[in-house]
């Protein structure tokens, strides 16, 4: 094997599938990154044996050829090299060289042969959909994801897959966030994952402002595929809760209120929050939110915005930051939330999209 790149378009591809690769893998080929040099390019993957990343960038091969070599290690070369062209060609004893402007290194490496295969999908189950789309369902989704082991299923996003649509689900217990968007084209079958929180992070990393991503479900993997960068997970096995039986009938009486005033107010409400006394109070007049805290032996605030509301006033509990992880991702200026009750959840309705939050004891 040896080619020739350039040094940032070599870097570009090592950021791409490098961040799942763990200095302390159980097995040392997981700490490796597999290059194979083919006619038309250079071929990178690595894998942590639940997710693999793969990703393929234009080269000058003179000879083809494949070898796995630490990735950490290969990552810090390339970095500190001098700008320009690299030459990089592997020696049968499994070693490669390196060679950047008047500087040479060599690394040793593993066989090929040693890396776990990347699965394979079956294109005729394939969806595709907007990456800005899929992106912004995996914003206003995963934050709400528990990260308790003990719920595992619930330790990643919902992704149900009906006819032209694509929905995408996440809760804890406590909060639950749902989205919809429209494929390009309708699936040729339904079908119903959960995709693993940090399968999600590689996914979001990757994503760009416009072009498409394919989506192809299997047994028991799924495949994104983001022009050309492929991201291939296990999905985590399970029955994920019937979400719908929690979501409340919409109600006619909302609270009108400029999303940047009700931000900032919890942002500051939660400056005394502590783990044991996380719950800051909503009072709701018929024109004005007020949000206060009381923390013993650290302090109170009180606040009131300016609210269209008109109805029965309540006083509710809620956790600062279930509002705030869902407020700063939302681009819309004035928002319409459900108070339903002292002890009954806040819902938030955005056309294609749901938040609910349950309240806390006072």
């Amino acid at each position: 094997m040896k080619i020739k790149i350039g040094k940032e378009e070599l870097l570009s591809g090592i950021q791409v599938v490098g961040n799942i690769v763990s200095s302390r893998a159980t097995l040392p080929i997981l700490s490796n990154m597999l290059v194979e040099a083919k006619s038309d390019g250079l071929k990178m993957n690595t894998t942590d044996l639940d997710i693999g990343i793969s990703c393929e960038l234009p080269v000058h091969t003179f000879e083809q050829g494949a070898i796995t070599i630490p990735a950490k290690k290969f990552s810090d070369i390339i970095r500190e090299l001098p700008a320009g062209e690299v030459i990089i060609y592997a020696r049968k004893n499994n070693q490669i060289e390196i060679e950047g402007t008047n500087c040479r290194f060599k690394l040793n490496g593993l066989p090929k042969e040693e890396f776990p295969k990347f699965p394979e999908f079956k294109d005729k189950d394939a969806v595709l959909i907007k990456q800005t789309d899929l992106k912004e369902m995996l914003r206003l989704t995963s934050f709400a994801v528990s990260y308790e082991e003990s719920r595992y299923v619930l330790n990643g996003l919902l992704l149900e897959i009906s006819g032209d649509t694509a929905r995408m689900v996440a809760t804890d217990g406590r909060r639950l966030a749902k989205i919809e968007k429209k494929l390009l084209q309708a699936s040729a079958k339904d079908f119903s994952i959960i995709i693993p929180i940090k399968a999600v992070a590689e996914i979001s990393r990757n994503l760009k402002e416009s072009g498409d991503c394919v989506i192809i479900g299997g047994p028991n993997q799924v495949l994104f595929n983001i022009d050309g960068i492929l991201i291939a997970t296990r999905i985590i096995e399970g029955e994920f809760p019937n979400y719908k039986q929690v979501i409340p009938k919409e109600i006619p009486h909302k609270v009108k209120v400029k999303t940047a005033d009700l931000l900032a107010a919890i942002r500051r409400a939660n400056l005394l929050s502590t783990p044991d006394f996380q719950a800051i109070k909503f009072e709701v007049f018929k024109d004005k939110l007020v949000i206060s805290k009381t923390t013993p032996d650290v302090g109170e605030s009180r606040e009131e915005i300016d609210i269209e509301y008109g109805q029965q006033e309540m006083m509710v509990g809620f956790n600062p930051q279930f509002f705030i992880d869902v407020l700063k991702n939302i681009s819309d200026e004035r928002l319409e939330l459900e108070f339903l009750g002292p002890d009954k959840p806040c819902v938030l309705r955005l056309r294609e999209y749901l938040y609910l939050a349950l309240p806390m004891r006072l």
